[in-house]
């Protein structure tokens, strides 16, 4: 009997469920979060907190701006997500870019989904829609997965089935947490790539770090340029020998060619000994035109 009364007071509309909710949930909760689930409804901008757990702190001004007169003229046309509190209460569960737009829209209503969680829950809710849905910097995803397993005592695995990401994805991204702020800094500012940024993680002197940073910025170095460089770096020195003289004819030419344009040098002679080549490695135009303005500055 109670369930023929709970399907007649959905009948009668979601805010009818909402003044009920409590008593409604104790009949029949499933029918009561399938309907939630499917429904969207208008509620006071006002009674939306924001959400303590959202990971995202930076809105760009001039998207937010542009976001709100896209409102102005077609009206918010995905809906924000929240959970009741009590009666005429929500909190914010992923959208805040577009609550905050639709409040500079001067929108007096904001059209909801709402949905019934805990606090862990709300938690593992909003990070997750923000990392599958929201255009977050790398350093904000890797905060976001670092929370995730932290606060919602998950393993990399689990991670990755929440989110639909191999493990690896989750590891790279988390990997970017133990380089130093500087470098952090400059990935959220974009003056480097998540591909630059995981080739420096792989270094575990925080100097070399740096220093390589500085290069990548300076001298716009791609990726693989990049990796080639920290190669180099960690290369061990190689004891010297006489023997490579003795089987190269060329090996002491190599060597001082390679330190004087800091790049990879071989020679090669022809089968009849009449003659060679001189190859110069280069890992890009940029590496290229460096290496010639060496060769004519001699």
């Amino acid at each position: 009997m109670a369930k023929k009364v709970l399907k007649k007071e959905l009948g009668k509309g979601i805010r009818a469920l909402l003044s009920n909710l409590d008593d409604e949930m104790q009949t029949d909760a499933p029918a009561v979060v399938k309907e939630l689930n499917s429904s969207i409804i208008e509620i006071d901008i006002d009674q939306v907190d924001i959400n303590p757990f959202q990971p995202r702190k930076d809105f760009d001004p001039a998207s937010m701006e542009e976001l709100a007169t896209s409102i102005k003229t077609y009206g918010l046309i995905q809906p924000i997500t929240v959970r009741r509190l009590a009666a005429n209460s929500y909190q914010l569960i992923s959208g805040e870019r577009r609550l905050r737009a639709s409040k500079l829209a001067g929108l007096q209503t904001i059209p909801v989904y709402i949905r019934l969680a805990n606090d862990q829950e709300l938690l593992e809710m909003a990070l997750v829609e923000n990392i599958q849905r929201k255009d977050l910097n790398a350093i904000e995803v890797a905060i976001s997965y670092q929370r995730l397993m932290e606060e919602c005592s998950l393993t990399h695995e689990q991670l990755s089935d929440r989110i639909g990401k191999d493990r690896s994805t989750v590891t790279n991204y988390t990997r970017l947490l133990k380089l130093p702020p500087e470098i952090q800094q400059s990935l959220k500012r974009q003056e480097m790539s998540m591909g630059h940024a995981r080739a420096l993680a792989g270094i575990q002197d925080v100097a070399v770090q740096l220093s390589v940073a500085k290069n990548i910025k300076e001298a716009g170095l791609s990726v693989r340029a990049a990796e080639e460089l920290i190669r180099r770096y960690q290369e061990p020195s190689k004891p010297k020998s006489s023997e490579p003289a003795a089987n190269n004819p060329y090996a002491h030419v190599e060597r001082q060619l390679s330190h004087t344009l800091d790049a990879k040098v071989k020679v090669k002679q022809n089968a009849n000994a009449a003659g060679g080549s001189i190859v110069i490695q280069f890992h890009d135009m940029q590496d290229f035109n460096r290496i010639m303005e060496l060769i004519e500055s001699e």
